[in-house]
């Protein structure tokens, strides 16, 4: 039984270990063999992950044997790319955009490669994994709830009007009261104050587990500000919030903060990793919040890298759905619809742009790389094929362009 490394990154896994709502399984493929073999991973123990390889025969998988994946858990995404160039592990496994929060930036910076640090990293395939975030941290203490109740009696308390007719004064006081008990409902209803900019800003979805006042600093992932951005509003407004590495940094942050003031946005798993307590569950804004990870491997080899389909058959409307592939690429900024010639190119060959990114390039400020998915699989060098024939093409009308990758859609997959 082989044995392959694979490292995960930053944030990966907290996700990993959270129950998906939607998932598939990751596939990395081997060039070596044409058809290539596919790797289907699962993580059976928190430091291991099993795989099966077999050759396809048309759709299906025969003669399938077993691999084992060692884990090798990784601080940030540039470890990742770093150990995959420097050969040290076989494949990374490293987060590409989520569902409510867009593309994760550090990762198309690393695929931009401005300094040419990672030029024989591809994508190899990807997975779909729900992610849940939970607000984790030490419950408040006896003394601070009895405090908290003490300052809300003490707000609740309307003070003495100036006014001497008695009638006046009931008024005033009871118009303190419902002002003081709006405020209250606003909060336990989780609804975010409207401003000019966000007018109708909507709530949170769920409301804290434990009372939160004593909490006065949050830790996480930047990604994960974006994904809890009506919680934190709604309970948390002000709070100070350090960025770290992982979520699971986080937990170890809060863990080691003997205050008891601090929390993180973190997993389940890391709550009990930690020994802390969950303050909010299933904080995310939207329902079916999910991560996109993608799967990458080094090039093998020289030149211009290829592919087989993985169909015995040439069948171009299946292979343009069953795969993706992702490109980079850049244009001459100071001519007019260099951008727009480039776009047409993949229009002319019928390829489905799924999604286009853009970062700086480095080359110089406000010039930047275009990144473009889109459904179809580069063939090996030779064989032809859509994607094949527009990469050619694109060499006439972009300044540079670099493929990223070919692999098997995984929202196709049960």
């Amino acid at each position: 039984m082989a044995k392959r490394r694979l490292a995960k990154g930053a944030g990966v896994e907290a996700a990993s270990r959270n129950k998906p709502r939607v998932s598939s399984p990751l596939k990395a493929s081997t060039l070596a063999e044409t058809p290539p073999v596919p790797y289907r991973m699962a993580t059976p123990a928190p430091y291991s992950m099993s795989a099966v390889a077999g050759g396809m025969t048309g759709l299906g998988i025969t003669e399938a044997k077993q691999e084992v994946y060692t884990l090798q858990p990784l601080t940030t995404i540039e470890d990742v790319f770093a150990a995959v160039q420097s050969g040290q592990v076989s494949h990374g496994v490293v987060p590409f955009e989520n569902s409510s929060n867009g593309s994760v930036v550090f990762t198309l910076d690393l695929f931009a490669d401005s300094q040419g640090r990672y030029p024989d990293i591809l994508v190899s395939g990807e997975a779909y994994l729900a992610v849940q975030h939970c607000l984790l941290g030490a419950a408040p203490t006896a003394q601070e709830s009895q405090a908290t109740e003490k300052n809300q009696a003490t707000e609740n308390q309307a003070p003495t009007p100036p006014a001497t007719d008695a009638s006046a004064k009931d008024a005033a006081l009871r118009a303190v009261k419902k002002e003081s008990e709006t405020e209250d409902a606003a909060l336990r209803s989780g609804q975010v104050t409207p401003t000019q900019a966000a007018p109708s800003p909507g709530c949170a979805r769920v409301a804290p587990t434990r009372d939160l006042k004593h909490i006065n600093k949050l830790y996480s992932h930047p990604q994960a500000w974006g994904q809890c951005k009506l919680f934190l509003a709604a309970y948390l407004k002000g709070v100070e919030r350090q960025d770290v590495s992982s979520t699971s940094k986080a937990a170890e942050l809060v863990k080691q903060d003997g205050t008891g003031r601090s929390a993180a946005i973190s997993s389940m798993i890391a709550a009990r990793l930690n020994g802390l307590e969950v303050l909010g569950e299933g904080i995310e804004d939207l329902e079916g919040n999910c991560t996109r990870f993608f799967v990458v491997r080094k090039r093998r080899g020289g030149g211009f890298e290829g592919e087989g389909s993985m169909l015995e058959e040439r069948d171009v409307e299946m292979e343009m759905a069953m795969y993706k592939t992702l490109v980079s690429f850049t244009v001459e900024h100071g001519e007019a619809g260099a951008l727009a010639d480039c776009l047409a190119v993949f229009k002319k060959y019928d390829l489905n742009l799924t999604s286009i990114n853009t970062r700086p390039s480095g080359e110089a400020a406000w010039h930047y790389i275009f990144f473009v998915e889109l459904m179809g699989w580069k063939r090996a060098e030779g064989e032809g094929g859509a994607v094949n024939d527009a990469l050619q093409e694109l060499t006439k009308v972009a300044k540079s362009w670099r493929w990223l990758g070919s692999w098997e859609n995984a929202l196709l997959k049960p």
